[in-house]
C-alpha cells in the first residue's frame, strides 16, 4: 500500500464528516494562524514547510509548499527553510547525547 499520493488530500472531505465541529474550528484556527499578522503569510509558511519536513508529514509539505510559493516563496527560501529545520533536527539528536553520557554516571 502507498501510504502517500497526493491525489488522496481530496479525501479530507468525507473525513470531516464525521466530526464537522471539531474539523471546523480547526480549520477556523488555521485560517487565523495562517492570517497576515507580525509575521507575513509567506514566513509562516516557509516555516509550515519546514516544521513538516521535521514532523515527516508528506501531506503538509505537499500544501505548504505550494502555498509558500503562492506566497511567492522562491525555491532557494524553501530550500533555506527546510536545511534550517534539519539542521535543529540533527542538533537536537547530538545534544541529546547529554542524556546518555549522564545516565551512564548515575549509578
Amino acid at each position: 500500500m502507498k501510504y502517500y499520493n497526493s491525489k488522496d488530500l481530496k479525501l479530507i472531505e468525507e473525513f470531516k464528516n464525521y466530526s464537522p465541529e471539531m474539523f471546523q474550528a480547526y480549520m477556523d484556527w488555521s485560517d487565523k494562524v495562517f492570517a497576515e499578522g507580525a509575521l507575513s503569510k509567506k514566513v509562516k509558511e516557509l516555516i509550515a514547510v519546514a516544521v513538516a519536513h521535521v514532523v515527516q508529514c508528506p501531506y503538509c509539505i505537499d500544501v505548504h509548499a505550494k502555498a509558500a510559493e503562492s506566497c511567492g516563496a522562491t525555491k532557494e527560501e524553501l530550500a533555506e527553510a527546510i536545511h534550517t529545520a534539519s539542521a535543529i533536527r540533527g542538533g537536537s539528536a547530538l545534544f541529546h547525547s547529554i542524556i546518555a553520557v549522564k545516565s551512564l554516571d548515575e549509578d
